[in-house]
């Protein structure tokens, strides 16, 4: 079977996605982007690099995400998405590339330092 794969990642979010010649479904762990994605915003951020690529009627696309929360979940499908139309056309990497879906969104979780209560928070100072 004819198909491509890519990774994307958003925190603490992977997502594995597999784009195949189809009619534009869309399944997400086993279940439709609708019912796992029940935010309308989320949903249009995934299908972004489809329909800016005016792809989204001739393929279909199986992913498997997990970790983090449902947006990182989301940042990273649409970056998996972007990169597996890349390796169906070489042709569209620079339509993707400036409309920025490309760019691996690199902000992660700051850890937390020994001896104080957060990242950044820190312990009130008092001299007396």
């Amino acid at each position: 079977m004819l198909q491509w794969q890519a990774v994307g990642k958003r925190k603490r979010s992977v997502a594995r996605v597999y784009l195949r010649p189809g009619t534009g479904d869309i399944i997400v762990n086993k279940r439709l982007v609708e019912d796992y994605f029940p935010n309308a915003v989320l949903r249009s951020l995934i299908r972004q690099p489809l329909v800016h690529t005016e792809t989204a009627e001739k393929m279909n696309v199986h992913i498997n995400v997990r970790g983090g929360g449902i947006s990182g979940q989301a940042g990273a499908v649409r970056l998996g998405i972007s990169r597996a139309l890349v390796y169906y056309s070489p042709d569209l990497r620079e339509t993707l590339k400036k409309a920025g879906f490309l760019t691996r969104d690199s902000r992660i979780i700051e850890r937390k330092k020994y001896g104080q209560k957060k990242a950044r928070k820190r312990f009130q100072y008092s001299k007396r």
